[in-house]
C-alpha cells in the first residue's frame, strides 16, 4: 500500500509517461492512447525508485486520482487526457448547458478577450462539476471559475467532446460564451 506521497509520486511518472513520453520507457499506445498494463508496470519498474511498483499499485493511484486521470479497460490502461504526442479522437456529444473551466485571474482578461485555447493541450478541458473546475485550477495561483454557456456555443458551431468523469473538451471556447462564476 502507497503512502499518499508515494501515490501522489507516482500518478506524476505515470503521467509522464502515458502522455508525454512512452517510447522513452518502450511503450507503444495505441490509437486512443491506451497500453498493456503490465507494460506500463516494466516502464515504471526502469526507474531506479520504482523497482517494487506492482499492479496493485498502479490501481491504487487510478482509484484515489481526484482529477481521474487514469482509465483501466481489460487490463489496458491510458491517461484520460493531457496527451502531448497525438490527439486522442473523442465522440463530439452535447454536454449539458453550463460547464465550468477554472484557471487563474491573471489570465482572465486574456481568456475574456481570446476566449478559452488549448495552450500547450490538444484540448480546452472544462468540467461538469464546480469541484471538478476549482481542483483544476487552483493550482494555477488565484482562482478564478468561469462559466460557459454551451447552449448558445452549440447553436454558433462550438464543438464539444465527451471524455470521461464530468470532464468535456473543446477545440476553443470564444470569450462571447463565457462568464466569470459568482
Amino acid at each position: 500500500m502507497l503512502t499518499t506521497k508515494q501515490e501522489e509520486s507516482l500518478s506524476k511518472f505515470m503521467s509522464k509517461i502515458l502522455r508525454h513520453t512512452p517510447e522513452q520507457f518502450g511503450i507503444a499506445l495505441d490509437h486512443e492512447g491506451y497500453c498493456d498494463i503490465q507494460d506500463l508496470i516494466k516502464g515504471i519498474r526502469s526507474e531506479n525508485r520504482w523497482t517494487d511498483a506492482s499492479e496493485s499499485d498502479i490501481k491504487q493511484v487510478v482509484k484515489n486520482c481526484a482529477k481521474q486521470r487514469y482509465e483501466i479497460v481489460n487490463g489496458y490502461i491510458r491517461a484520460n487526457y493531457g496527451h502531448s504526442a497525438g490527439r486522442l479522437d473523442y465522440k463530439e456529444a452535447t454536454p449539458p448547458t453550463i460547464l465550468y473551466h477554472g484557471t487563474n485571474t491573471k489570465v482572465l482578461n486574456k481568456i475574456l478577450t481570446e476566449g478559452i485555447k488549448p495552450m500547450g493541450r490538444k484540448y480546452v478541458h472544462l468540467s461538469e462539476s464546480l469541484e471538478f473546475a476549482i481542483l483544476a485550477g487552483k493550482r494555477r495561483g488565484e482562482l478564478v471559475i468561469l462559466e460557459v454557456d454551451t447552449a448558445k456555443a452549440l447553436g454558433k458551431q462550438v464543438k464539444f467532446y465527451k471524455a470521461n468523469n464530468g470532464v468535456w473538451l473543446a477545440d476553443h471556447v470564444p470569450p462571447r460564451y463565457l462568464k466569470k462564476f459568482e
